[in-house]
């Protein structure tokens, strides 16, 4: 009595003219196989009438198929506890995972929780991908004990020298020296930095350096009364601003560490009969959807989410894959809008 012979990986790599090697790693969606091989193999397997198990495979390499992503809790005006920044992340790394045929975890993790322990012990997942951590400090202790216990991990945030994880972040340095180079091209010169710029902070911490360097290069003296500590909240953005007017120090600018710091500063500058961008001009960082809606549009830096969302799936790809990888440093746009223009020209 025959059988029908089983298909098998070697005869899609025969098809396909690619090694059998090659097939495994394009069924496994590794980003080391370029596009157009992947697909010359998954039609190769489709001819073949070739499907995956995947419970299989996964059995074998002890692997679940999933991507776990962390989101922290953050203090919004709306119940969703999620900055709007990582909002606009997650539809690219949805559709990332799904390309590469991985199921995506999404987990909100308050931070007080053990978390960390949490994921190390579950094996819920292949690899996490982490968005947001409130105190740098108290998370890379996390990370670390994490990266110990051998968890796959890439981190959206600061990319900086001896990182022992991989982290794919913005140029914060340049995006905070751009911004400070265009209010002084508007003539100001008493431009107020509103961020906490400390190590526990490090992305406002790189951008208060390109504050400061844009500053020096200019010739502007920095007056360390115009810097105010704020965490990336509306709420934080108006005390801020209420603390810099308390100070009664002159300011003609306002360079703040996210969008939604210089929102709230502008709620407070408003309130106060303080014209923006007439008397202060306003600017922020990360281009949240609000920011093109808020009166006057707001001044930023922009931030390209997919791409960011697509480099993150593909890096703990790699880590997963046993790849080489590196943290990797993305380039920033300055997206100039009326809230920093004197004039009021811009749009």
């Amino acid at each position: 009595m025959s059988s029908k012979k089983q298909i098998t990986s070697f005869d899609i790599a025969e098809l396909a003219g690619v090694s059998q090697a090659t097939v495994s790693r394009a069924l496994r969606g590794s980003p080391e196989v370029s596009e157009e091989t992947r697909r010359r193999v998954e039609a190769a397997a489709a001819s073949l009438r070739y499907t995956v198990d995947k419970n299989a495979s996964n059995l074998r390499s002890k692997a679940s198929g999933t991507l776990a992503l962390l989101f922290f809790e953050d203090p919004t005006p709306d119940d969703s506890r999620i900055n709007p920044f990582f909002i606009a992340m997650l539809g690219s790394i949805t559709r990332a995972c799904a390309r590469k045929g991985y199921d995506l975890l999404i987990s909100f993790q308050e931070l007080a929780r053990d978390w960390h322990a949490d994921f190390a012990e579950s094996k819920k997942a292949d690899g996490i991908i982490l968005l947001g951590y409130g105190d740098y400090l108290t998370h890379a202790d996390r990370l670390e004990k994490l990266r110990a216990k051998g968890t796959r991990i890439v981190c959206w945030g600061a990319v900086l020298p001896d990182q022992p994880w991989v982290t794919i972040g913005c140029d914060n340095f340049q995006g905070g020296r751009s911004v400070t180079e265009h209010l002084l091209e508007q003539g100001c010169r008493r431009i107020a930095f509103l961020g906490d710029a400390s190590h526990h902070f490090p992305e406002f911490q790189e951008r208060h350096r390109g504050y400061l360097q844009a500053l020096r290069t200019r010739g502007v003296s920095v007056d360390d009364a115009l810097q105010i500590d704020a965490e990336s909240t509306q709420r934080s953005g108006m005390q801020a601003a209420e603390a810099l007017l308390a100070r009664g120090e002159p300011f003609d600018a306002i360079f703040a560490a996210s969008d939604l710091i210089a929102i709230g500063a502008i709620g407070t500058l408003s309130a106060h009969g303080i014209d923006v961008p007439f008397e202060v001009a306003v600017a922020g960082f990360d281009d949240i959807p609000m920011a093109g809606f808020v009166n006057p549009p707001l001044t930023t830096v922009q931030q390209d989410t997919r791409r960011a969302g697509e480099m993150l799936v593909d890096n703990l790809l790699r880590l997963i894959n046993d790849e080489p990888v590196t943290s990797q440093m993305m380039p920033m746009k300055l997206i100039v809008r009326r809230s920093s223009l004197h004039d009021a020209s811009g749009t």
